[in-house]
């Protein structure tokens, strides 16, 4: 799938996924939503745009910042790889969609139903295994390691009840039958445990 990307790119966004700073946020993470993408690639309406969405949209990764999904999808733009526009634009709007992950109201139809894919394979980690969910938020909490226990207990339990008191975690029925379930048992054991 990555064969659509220039080798000098595909480097370069390799490099940036091993800084020291990332735990989850590495390159394993674009290697499971390209293994959640060959699952529905059939479905998919622009291939192109979902690779390049999951190869840049934790390109820019900074603990620290609020902005790194927006400075990631600039880094797509300001990278201009060789795609047609229309590739580019959907990729680009994806990757912003992971900030809030809601559906953006201004895609046409088959981007939205990409955009809704592409967001359920980043939110995948959700529904994983206990013992591998698990891992995930220690993964995170390595990665938030300059924050006080204190103040990542009380920023960790808003986003995980965030996501919990969603109607539906999924956009698509791929997602929800995959994923929900399990994910609605991890994110309730998390918050049960953060609570305490």
């Amino acid at each position: 799938m990555l064969d659509v990307i220039p080798s000098q790119i595909l480097a370069d966004l390799k490099l940036r996924h091993a800084e020291p700073q990332r735990h989850y946020h590495d390159w394993s993470h674009v290697e499971a939503l390209l293994r959640h993408m060959a699952d529905v690639q059939a479905d998919l309406h622009d291939t192109v745009a979902v690779i390049y969405a999951i190869g840049f949209h934790d390109a820019v990764y900074n603990p620290k910042a609020s902005d790194n999904e927006a400075r990631s999808a600039q880094l797509l733009l300001d990278t201009a790889p060789p795609i047609d526009a229309r590739s580019l634009a959907r990729a680009h709007r994806m990757i912003e969609a992971t900030a809030g992950h809601f559906l953006p109201d201004d895609l046409d139809e088959a981007a939205t139903h990409d955009c809704a894919h592409f967001l359920d394979m980043d939110l995948g980690i959700f529904g994983a295994p206990p013992k591998r969910f698990d891992i995930y938020e220690d993964q995170i909490r390595r990665e938030y390691a300059h924050v006080p226990s204190e103040a990542f207990r009380e920023g960790r339990l808003k986003i995980l009840r965030h996501f919990a008191q969603r109607d539906q975690l999924y956009f698509t029925d791929w997602g929800s039958m995959r994923f929900e379930g399990g994910a609605r048992r991890n994110l309730a054991r998390s918050i049960a445990a953060l609570e305490k």
